[in-house]
């Protein structure tokens, strides 16, 4: 035997019992942590599953609850809602109030309407972005079946300057205070949407159609 073939021989039964050492040693605990690994996987996946069906189910049924909403079916797209609020996976259960108090308006129930988007903007739980377009929605509805009070105690603490959602904010204060006699209230929230760089061409636009009526309107001091 070459010397070349006996170190390789020696080294391979070296590397045997060295193998051997560290599989008495640490096998069982390799073992261990393999099949936890595999264990986990096998949960994340079937988690994945689970959740991607739930969300597809309840993604099904809003749609279904929205094409009878549009076919004018209130009280079944109602019922569709009701359930889904109760029973939804993930977002759906919220889009669902959001959804149910759009077609309690649209079937005239404005009070119904206003009590769903109040319900919603009350809830902790919810991110405060969605609690906050609830509050334009339910202001909005109160300028045609409220009282300024009305929208002001919706929408008043989102015209400050700093508020994300001032522009609408302040077009729905706009829009109560002109309904209500209050012109010069009107015409300053009118003026700070015109004057706010950051507002849509749209909304800038309705503004200034607001702004040159009222002025139209007032008599000359």
């Amino acid at each position: 035997m070459s010397d070349d073939s006996f170190i390789r021989e020696v080294n391979e039964e070296l590397r045997q019992d060295r193998a051997r050492q560290i599989w008495d040693r640490y096998g069982l605990a390799a073992l261990g942590v393999a099949a936890v690994i595999l264990f986990a996987t096998v949960l994340f996946v079937a988690w994945e599953w689970w959740t991607t069906r739930q969300a597809n189910a309840s993604g099904d049924r809003f749609s279904q609850a929205l094409t009878l909403a549009n076919e004018g079916q209130s009280e079944e797209a109602l019922a569709e809602l009701s359930a889904l609020q109760e029973e939804g996976y993930g977002a759906y259960p919220v889009l669902a109030r959001f959804r149910t108090a759009t077609v309690q308006a649209d079937a005239g129930d404005h009070a119904a309407a206003v009590a769903s988007f109040d319900a919603v903007a009350s809830d902790t739980a919810i991110p405060q972005a969605i609690r906050d377009t609830a509050r334009l929605r339910a202001g909005y509805l109160l300028v045609d079946h409220g009282s300024y009070d009305d929208v002001a105690a919706r929408v008043e603490a989102m015209t400050a300057d700093d508020n994300a959602m001032r522009h609408s904010a302040r077009e729905a204060l706009a829009l109560a205070a002109w309904k209500d006699g209050q012109s010069d209230e009107a015409l300053r929230l009118f003026d700070l949407i015109v004057g706010d760089e950051r507002v849509s061409a749209n909304m800038r636009q309705r503004a200034q159609m607001m702004a040159e009526l009222i002025r139209g309107t007032q008599e000359p001091s």
